[in-house]
């Protein structure tokens, strides 16, 4: 899912401990995220993101290109966004908890932006409906994404 990390970084001539060091983690976290033997924390990956100036959907892999802009994760704003995507949908919160193999309980905390949606359920609802993960995320950018 992340295959882009090493790729990104090393672009830019750093090592694992430049990048673990300025997010203030260890290398070993972050070695995991870039072999993808652990998911990053959105909150991360979004810091990662600004860090390099690049879109989420580009380091996860959904688009190849990269019209970088800047916006705040906003709890608040993934809920409004989730909810709008599932209304364009026509699915209902059990429907879409059933897709994501969690509960209906999660997906309404998700849209009421009580809890931040995890990396692996944004990234899934962005594969199955063709969707920018900057855009679910708050950036206005467009919600679809080219590839």
């Amino acid at each position: 899912m992340f295959n882009r990390l090493k790729k990104i970084r090393e672009e830019n001539d750093l090592r694992q401990n430049d990048i673990s060091s300025y997010l203030k983690i260890s290398r070993q976290n972050y070695s995991r995220w870039e072999t993808g033997e652990t998911i990053i924390p959105l909150k991360w990956l979004k810091k990662i993101s600004e860090y390099y100036k690049v879109t989420l959907d580009y380091i996860v892999g959904l688009s190849n290109e990269n019209k970088y802009s800047e916006y705040k994760l906003n709890r608040k704003v993934i809920g409004k966004n989730i909810t709008e995507l599932r209304h364009k949908m026509n699915l209902s919160q059990t429907e879409l908890s059933k897709i994501l193999n969690t509960s209906q309980s999660t997906i309404c905390a998700y849209e009421k932006g009580k809890t931040l949606i995890l990396t692996s359920f944004a990234y899934q609802i962005c594969v199955k409906f063709n969707i920018s993960l900057d855009w679910l995320c708050g950036s206005n950018e467009n919600i679809n994404i080219l590839l």
